[in-house]
């Protein structure tokens, strides 16, 4: 899984007895060498699903890592990207990583924030905002505060937009190596403090959809085709796309 230049087992132990935020800056440097930086093609079918919805002036990528998810951006909105993120270790690789790849190309201004996504510092600031692989880090109770500073971020018809996979079928390889993985963080942060906050079972659709309505949000579903389909002919993976009433 891991690149002979990504992070050895004891900087993942260290990274993991440590609390979230800090993990991630630990792990900052070394992330874009991880199977844990979104994968290109999935980024790819995001940006080719949003791009009929548009135009975009100004987007925001809650939770941006070390940037992935702004280089997508980048591609669909004409004025303004911007990155928040609560590690400044991940702030700084993302800057970093922006810096070298434009090294004076034309497009759209890019700033990063550091801030919490639970308090999103932007009113009506947006017409897109997206997120990947971000939302097993807020536990379901916090989903409803997570949802509404991303709808406070949005302008009125705006679009908050991120990709859900499919859940693996009951009793396979991955439905028991994903139950493993969430049994032991429980278990970690019931016997150490600080907590690191990571699950992969905590997020399912029909409640995600339900909190979006709540918060005021309408929702669609779009099958993102590119990234295949399961034996039953479902998608491998759908973008919820939520707007702003």
């Amino acid at each position: 899984m891991f690149t002979s230049q990504g992070p050895t087992l004891r900087e993942l132990a260290v990274q993991a007895l440590s609390s979230t935020e800090r993990g991630y800056d630990l792990l900052a440097p070394k992330f874009d060498r991880t199977p844990f930086r979104t994968p290109g093609h999935v980024l790819d079918a995001v940006v080719d699903a949003v791009r009929p919805l548009g135009p975009f002036r100004a987007g925001l990528d809650i939770c941006c890592g070390t940037g992935a998810g702004v280089d997508a951006l980048r591609t669909l909105c004409a004025q303004r990207v911007t990155g928040v993120d609560f590690s400044a270790g991940m702030l700084a690789a993302a800057r970093a990583g922006a810096a070298s790849a434009r090294d004076g190309a034309a497009g759209p201004v890019v700033d990063w924030v550091r801030a919490d996504a639970r308090a999103l510092p932007f009113v009506s600031s947006f017409d897109l905002a997206v997120s990947f692989g971000a939302f097993g880090h807020f536990r379901p109770a916090e989903r409803p505060a997570l949802f509404a500073r991303a709808h406070a971020a949005l302008r009125p018809g705006g679009l908050f937009v991120f990709p859900v996979p499919a859940p693996p079928p009951v009793g396979s390889k991955t439905y028991w190596t994903l139950w493993g993985f969430d049994t032991a963080m429980r278990l970690r942060n019931l016997l150490w403090h600080p907590p690191f906050v990571m699950y992969y079972r905590t997020f399912p659709l029909p409640g995600v959809l339900a909190d979006l309505d709540r918060t005021g949000f309408r929702t669609e579903l779009l099958p993102l085709t590119g990234l295949g389909a399961l034996p039953n002919g479902a998608p491998r993976c759908v973008l919820v796309v939520a707007r702003r009433a």
